[in-house]
C-alpha cells in the first residue's frame, strides 16, 4: 500500500497521456527558448539551430536513459516503472524548462550587450559565455532534481530508496547530457568557425575538455588541481544555497 500522494506524486503514479504531452512541451518550449538565446551571440541562424538542439537534447538524454533509469527504480525498490520513471525525469526537465526560459530575456539581452564575435575580445567572450551558461542550466537542473527528489520521498516508501534512486538517475542523466550536448555541438558558435548545425568531427575532444580550455581561457594557467577544486567548491555552495531555499519553503508552507 502506498502512503498518502500529493496530486503530484499522485499523476506520478498514474501518469496519463495529457500529462506527458503537457510536461513535454513546457521542457520543449522552455529549452527552445533559452537555446534561441544562447545561439543568438554568433548569428541569428546559430540561434535557431540552438532553439532546434536544446530540445533535442532533452528528447535524446530522456530517449537513451529511459530503460536503465526504469530498471534502477525497480531494482532499488522505488516501485516506480518505466512509464512512471521515464514521466519523473521529464517532469525534472519540465521544471528546468520553465526556469531557463523565464531568464531567456536575461540571456537575450546579454547576447545583444557582450562584445560579438567579431571583435577582438571575442576569445574572452566566448569562454565566459559559455561558463556562464553551463552554471545556469546547471543550476536549473539542480532545481528541477531538488523536486524530483520531493516527489520520489512522497511516492516510495523511504528516503533512503527515493535518494539512491534519485543518485542513480542524476548519474546516468548526467554522463549522457554532457556527451550528447558535445556531440550536438556548436551551442554557441566559436569565434572564426563558420556557423553550422553540427560540427564535422562531433565525436572529437569532450564537454569537460571544452569548459576546462574556457577557464584557463579566463583565468590562465592553472594546475588540474586547482580547476577540479574551484568546479567542487562552486558546486558545493550552489547545492547548499538550494538546500537552503528548499528548507525556507518547507517551513513556509508549515
Amino acid at each position: 500500500m502506498h502512503k498518502h500522494l500529493s496530486p503530484s506524486a499522485e499523476s506520478l503514479r498514474a501518469p496519463t497521456t495529457v500529462d506527458i504531452a503537457r510536461t513535454a512541451a513546457i521542457a520543449l518550449l522552455g529549452f527552445g527558448l533559452y537555446g534561441f538565446t544562447m545561439g543568438w551571440w554568433r548569428s541569428p541562424l546559430m540561434g535557431i539551430y540552438v532553439a532546434v538542439k536544446m530540445p533535442l537534447l532533452i528528447a535524446l538524454t530522456l530517449a537513451c536513459n529511459g530503460l536503465l533509469n526504469g530498471l534502477l527504480g525497480l531494482l532499488m525498490g522505488s516501485g516506480l516503472g518505466f512509464k512512471q520513471s521515464l514521466y519523473a525525469l521529464l517532469s525534472a526537465f519540465a521544471i528546468s524548462g520553465i526556469i531557463l526560459g523565464s531568464l531567456a530575456p536575461i540571456t537575450f539581452f546579454l547576447a545583444l550587450n557582450v562584445p560579438q564575435a567579431e571583435s577582438a575580445q571575442a576569445a574572452v567572450a566566448h569562454s565566459a559565455y559559455l561558463l556562464m551558461h553551463v552554471f545556469l542550466i546547471g543550476v536549473a537542473g539542480l532545481a528541477g532534481v531538488i523536486r524530483l527528489r520531493g516527489l520520489l520521498e512522497s511516492y516510495t516508501s523511504s528516503r533512503t530508496i527515493a535518494r539512491s534512486t534519485l543518485g542513480a538517475w542524476i548519474g546516468g542523466n548526467a554522463l549522457l547530457g554532457m556527451q550528447f550536448s558535445w556531440i550536438l555541438r556548436p551551442f554557441f558558435g566559436t569565434p572564426g568557425l563558420e556557423v553550422a548545425f553540427l560540427r564535422e568531427h562531433p565525436m572529437h575532444s569532450s564537454f569537460l575538455e571544452s569548459v576546462w580550455k574556457s577557464m584557463r581561457t579566463i583565468f590562465g594557467e592553472m594546475s588540474p588541481e586547482t580547476g577540479y577544486f574551484a568546479v567542487v567548491c562552486c558546486g558545493i555552495i550552489t547545492l547548499i544555497f538550494l538546500q537552503i531555499r528548499t528548507k525556507h519553503r518547507k517551513q513556509n508552507h508549515e
